[in-house]
């Protein structure tokens, strides 16, 4: 017998989401930490992105004539406005149930983007390339990490952008991002984030290095209490973004 495929994909990780699909879009809801989050990781991946492509970030459509994909989009929280900006979105996630709240929404929006209940490892082999592919706060919940950045590195186009946005697995970030933010501040569903499967730096670094890509921006992530907000920071005990390129 051939031994099975090798996947990226955790199933309790998928059902997990797949449960709270509905929750997408309730800036209320569930999910109030990714619309808070929203803000400044879109500000990043546009102003990284059109520093990298020659573009300005301030003027109509930056993204234009941009192919990105927004692996494990959710329910579109990030493909939707990537897409206002101009960007050819495909936003894909192995939960059908996610891809259908996401495609209503952008019906519902006007919003043209190319949703697929798809894995990154069927993408890679039907021979899709990207310009840019977003990995955020994706990484913690796949079967193999090393696996995943390496099947989505190989998509990206000479010259293309990978980010990855994750927590750190650190003591501060399991105090912080699971027991704070699950048992004291009820931002996340209990069981949202598991601290052995949080993932450290290098443990990104090191596949993205070995599928040719080259790292060229790490920031933190932190929240400000009293602004309500969150900012980049040189911190990147906790929250962290990570900025791959592959050469041309």
């Amino acid at each position: 017998m051939s031994a099975p495929a090798r996947s990226t994909i955790d199933q309790s990780e998928v059902d997990r989401f797949s449960a709270m699909a509905a929750e997408w879009w309730n800036p209320a809801g569930k999910f109030k930490p990714l619309h808070k989050f929203n803000p400044v990781r879109l500000a990043y991946i546009r102003n990284r992105a059109c520093e990298n492509f020659g573009r300005d970030p301030n003027g109509h459509l930056p993204l234009s004539g941009l192919r990105v994909l927004d692996i494990g989009c959710g329910g579109g929280l990030l493909s939707e406005p990537l897409a206002r900006m101009g960007a050819t979105v495909i936003g894909a996630d192995p939960s059908e149930k996610n891809i259908r709240i996401a495609s209503t929404h952008a019906a519902e929006t006007e919003t043209l983007i190319d949703y697929r209940a798809v894995t990154a490892e069927q993408l890679a082999e039907a021979g899709e390339t990207f310009d840019v592919i977003l990995n955020m706060e994706v990484v913690e919940h796949v079967a193999d990490v090393g696996f995943f950045i390496t099947t989505c590195a190989q998509m990206v186009k000479p010259g293309g952008l990978m980010f990855v946005a994750t927590i750190n697995r650190t003591l501060k970030a399991g105090a912080l991002a699971i027991f704070a933010a699950e048992n004291i501040l009820r931002w996340l569903p209990k069981g949202t984030h598991q601290y052995d499967k949080l993932v450290r730096p290098q443990e990104l670094e090191a596949p993205l290095g070995s599928a040719g890509m080259d790292i060229i921006h790490r920031t933190g992530v932190f929240y400000n209490p009293l602004q309500d907000r969150w900012n980049l920071s040189p911190d990147m005990d906790v929250n962290y973004m990570l900025l791959a390129k592959r050469p041309t």
